[in-house]
């Protein structure tokens, strides 16, 4: 059962709770005799979205069991407080707006118990009294938080079953730092195509094999085919390479274009530098500015080549610039793997690593010290991976500028639309 399959059964479950008849209620859960009485009821007063409500929740007993039960609400979680519809809005607010459990617990206060910031928005409102007031916590919101991580790590097996992937990923790490100095780094894998994310992991150091190699068995694990694999893009982790040349020997590596940009900005420098010695003033810098557009235009020719037989002939062009030598010898032993993404065996593969990952982890101080744990830091990211899948991308229309996975989600670009399954569902929450 994939995450989608998970999701939609979390639905149907609701819906059967909530369009049982008072015949279907008659029926004991433990026996499933119809020979039941009503057994009293008892009243809870958990907080809506509206604020706080009375609910009477009817008790039934079975007189072949002798077993008692009580009617469930699609609407209440047992033995919580906050209704299902306050959990799910606590933790949609913390994901997709990329706040603090603090910010979250504050704003959904404001709002159930019209207090707070409510009294900014509305300012002829009155305060209400302290034993009508809210008081829901950051560390409810963080405990609800770590619930949906942990079911998201029991989601891991076959959560991407049945669901295409194009050969082509790309991968990449972030650092953490956690409590008293700790530090570790979330490794994560996403299809070049169709932005699908694989479940992550966090290991020590992205330096080895073994914790690549980490990374694409829970990959296999959730459901992707390491033998279709063709290519991979990453930053050029030693660790990544290693576990090519080991394991997945038929994968072509593709290096980061802007990687190796960044590589290459010192060397640029350094050679602009030399070509205007002697000079002083305006001269100086027009003459480094000249030499470096120069140098840069050279090496686009490198990097953006259609064929190795041109990118062959654009380090020959280098090479015989004054300043361009050394710049030649270190693309020379990177043109090949620079290149990765033009041949027809690596069709769809990004030339850049997926550093847009951890745009909106970071929004929501993924990798600040408040998760505390490398096991909590793990299933925030098993969560926020499962988000990126059902979540679409924003429907952007540009004059100059062209999005391929505009209102879609990876899921649906993967030929698996999740429908009105939401991460939500997917979570059980």
């Amino acid at each position: 059962m994939n995450i989608i399959e998970r999701g939609l059964a979390f639905l149907q479950l609701l819906w059967h709770l909530a369009t049982r008849s008072v015949w279907d209620w008659r029926r004991c859960p433990y026996c499933g005799d119809t020979l039941t009485c009503k057994w009293g009821s008892y009243t809870r007063v958990p907080w809506f979205l509206e604020g706080r409500q009375q609910v009477r929740v009817p008790r039934h007993r079975c007189a072949s069991c002798g077993r008692t039960y009580s009617e469930q609400s699609p609407l209440l979680v047992r033995g919580g407080w906050y209704a299902r519809e306050v959990r799910r809005a606590a933790i949609d607010h913390w994901q997709h707006t990329g706040s603090s459990v603090r910010r979250t617990a504050e704003w959904l206060r404001s709002w159930l118990g019209r207090q707070e910031r409510w009294l900014l928005w509305r300012p002829l409102d009155l305060a209400p009294p302290d034993d009508h007031a809210c008081h829901l916590s950051a560390t409810t919101v963080e405990r609800w938080l770590d619930r949906a991580g942990r079911t998201a790590e029991q989601t891991v097996a076959g959560q991407l079953v049945g669901i295409a992937s194009s050969g082509q990923v790309g991968t990449d790490g972030l650092w953490a730092r956690l409590r008293r100095g700790t530090k570790r780094v979330v490794l994560a894998l996403t299809d070049s195509v169709s932005g699908l994310v694989w479940p992550p992991v966090v290991v020590d150091t992205e330096g080895t094999a073994g914790a690549w190699g980490q990374l694409f068995d829970r990959a296999k694990q959730a459901g992707l085919d390491l033998e279709a694999l063709r290519g991979v893009t990453s930053d050029g982790a030693v660790g990544l390479a290693s576990y090519l040349e080991q394991v997945l020997t038929w994968v072509n590596h593709q290096r980061c274009a802007f990687h190796i940009w960044r590589s290459l900005g010192g060397e640029l420098g350094r050679q602009g530098a030399q070509a205007v010695t002697g000079l002083v003033g305006a001269a100086l810098k027009g003459a480094q500015r000249q030499v470096r557009r120069e140098l840069v235009a050279l090496v686009h020719a490198v990097l953006d080549a259609t064929s190795a037989a041109a990118a062959e002939q654009a380090v020959a062009r280098l090479a015989a610039h004054p300043q361009g030598a050394d710049l030649a010898r270190v693309l020379a032993g990177l043109v090949d793997m620079a290149l990765v993404y033009r041949l027809a065996f690596n069709q769809g593969l990004e030339r850049v690593g997926p550093e847009w990952l951890w745009r909106d982890f970071r929004l929501r101080l993924g990798h600040g010290r408040n998760h505390g744990s490398p096991e909590r830091l793990e299933r925030a990211a098993l969560v926020w991976a499962i988000y990126r899948n059902f979540e679409p991308a924003q429907g952007r229309s540009e004059r100059k500028r062209h999005y391929r996975r505009a209102g879609c989600s990876p899921l649906e670009m993967a030929g698996a639309p999740p429908g009105n399954v939401s991460y939500l569902d997917a979570l059980a929450i």
